[in-house]
């Protein structure tokens, strides 16, 4: 407890919480660690400090000299949700600076601040406070510390180096940077930059985003971040009308919902193209563009089913015609309340090109459900690695990727890559394909499938990172729980951290997307109703 003597190697400092009194010298000692930023209007004001105490007295600390004020930390606890290292700006986390934001149940205590007085540094006043935070986040048992390091001296490199360059440099010793080769030796880890992060021109507004976790933090036990997954593993067979395949859908929605309480439900890739075998036999594309016919009743069958149970439903896939002629294969994730949004599959296989004529979608959907955030790759899509990061860099959770393969080859491709996108990102990849056989539909004569959950390969997660996986080749649900808080934990401390390793001072990820605007629970994409 505070106040406390640290001992340093060149003598006592004593920190304690401060009072509103020494506001006045707080704020000037800020002014003169920081001119420039005081020029770019981000020095502390008299009403932001008084916030501070009010709010969080115990997370604020003055670190005294002879009785004089020659160092400050301020902090307060935040919730930073399953996505703990995600990219912010100073302004937001702190609420403008004032930290109404502050969260006593929060697991995070956040530095928004530390400073010592020019003139006595080399005094180890930086190490005692950043110790007296560390022993703070250990007595409130607090997960980690997190914050936002000014690149002090990137204006100086900037002509030669991004801010990723530059970080890695200071971290391998090749440039000195006060601050973050400071907070390194304090433990902390580096885990990504942060563009816009606060008006500094020394930083050219970039900051890294460090983090320290408390090795004494206890867990408390919590079921609100598991999720039930249900995966169908669809039998195509012979129809004779709507109502016919109407009815096998609706017996799968209501035993995923009603028996055994699934929050998502995951169908197959083209699971609507044996309604062909109802219709008079007609060539392949003429009778894809029939089946895109049925759009206005699959669309209300999927929202009213979904509406129904109260669940997600990721309804597989289904041809839809566009407004310039062309027709996308179709993934349609419906929530509870019955709207929904479309992902078109990106890729195209040679067989659907040639012998349906379908065409690529330009978008990618990042759908925040209360549970988790979600993303669909159809098939083919989960073959390429760019579309999984794009949607993992965009905090996507859990992958369902809906599937329909001929034989075992192509059930493998699906199979093994889906596996490697959970391990790179660090991400769940749930999988559901088609089984059984339609005679009289060409190009869809028979079908392998295996619904499958795929996780990282880590402690924290089944052997060989198959989480659950259904018999081959039969009609059957893929049941299962996933807890979304493993993925964090394997993320922050697993064997490997993929996520936090990348080295984006040498790799640099750019799509072209065509995603429009945001809407109520999407990140891309567009909402539409039923």
């Amino acid at each position: 407890m505070l106040p406390k003597e640290y001992e340093t190697d060149k003598g006592s400092v004593m920190v304690r919480n401060p009072r509103a009194a020494d506001i006045p010298d707080m704020i000037a000692l800020h002014r003169r660690c920081f001119p420039y930023m005081v020029a770019a209007d981000g020095a502390w004001e008299e009403s932001e400090l008084k916030s501070h105490l009010d709010v969080f007295e115990e997370g604020q600390l003055v670190a005294e000299i002879d009785g004089k004020i020659v160092g400050v930390a301020s902090s307060l606890i935040v919730s930073m949700g399953r996505n703990p290292l995600r990219k912010h700006t100073y302004y937001g986390i702190t609420d403008d600076g004032y930290f109404y934001n502050h969260d006593p149940q929060g697991d995070t205590l956040y530095g928004a601040e530390v400073y010592v007085d020019p003139e006595m540094r080399g005094r180890g006043i930086g190490k005692a406070l950043y110790e007296a935070r560390r022993d703070l986040c250990r007595r409130l048992n607090l997960r980690r510390i997190l914050a936002g390091g000014r690149l002090s001296n990137y204006a100086d490199h900037a002509d030669r180096l991004t801010p990723e360059e530059y970080v890695w440099q200071v971290q391998e010793g090749k440039i000195q940077d006060p601050v973050l080769g400071f907070q390194v030796s304090q433990g902390f880890a580096v885990r990504s930059v942060m563009p816009n992060y606060i008006r500094d021109p020394r930083s050219k507004d970039f900051a890294s985003l460090i983090e320290w976790l408390n090795s004494d933090y206890q867990a408390n036990d919590d079921d609100s971040a598991k999720v039930r997954v249900a995966c169908v593993q669809y039998q195509m067979r012979r129809l004779k009308d709507f109502d016919d395949f109407a009815n096998q859908v609706r017996y799968f929605v209501e035993t995923a919902g009603e028996d055994y309480n699934a929050e998502f439900v995951l169908f197959p890739e083209f699971l609507s193209v044996q309604l062909l075998s109802g219709l008079q036999a007609m060539g392949s594309r003429e009778g894809i563009r029939k089946l895109a016919e049925f759009t206005p009743q699959f669309i209300e069958l999927m929202g009213t089913l979904a509406r129904e149970q109260g669940l997600y439903l990721i309804a597989g896939s289904h041809p839809v015609a566009q407004s310039d002629g062309r027709l996308e294969n179709t993934a349609m994730i419906f929530r509870p309340d019955g709207t929904y949004v479309s992902q078109p599959k990106l890729h195209i296989t040679p067989s659907e090109r040639t012998w349906w004529g379908i065409s690529g979608g330009d978008s990618l959907v990042v759908v925040q459900t209360p549970k988790a955030r979600i993303g669909v790759l159809i098939c083919y899509d989960v073959e390429f690695p760019e579309a999984a990061r794009y949607l993992a860099d965009r905090g996507v959770e859990i992958l369902f990727v809906p599937y329909c393969t001929d034989n075992r080859q192509g059930y493998m491709r699906v199979n093994t890559c889906a596996a490697a996108r959970a391990i790179e990102n660090q991400i769940y990849v749930a999988t559901a394909g088609v089984v059984g056989n339609l005679p009289d539909v060409p190009a869809m004569d028979i079908h392998y499938g295996r619904a499958s959950v795929f996780t990282p390969s880590d402690f924290e997660f089944a052997r060989d990172g198959i989480h659950a996986q259904a018999d081959a080749n039969v009609e059957t649900m893929l049941v299962t729980d996933l807890d979304i808080s493993d993925l964090y934990r394997s993320r922050q401390s697993g064997a490997v951290t993929p996520i936090s390793d990348r080295r984006t001072d040498l790799f640099e990820f750019q799509s072209k997307l065509s995603n429009e605007m945001i809407g109520r629970g999407v990140e891309e994409g567009t909402i539409e109703s039923e």
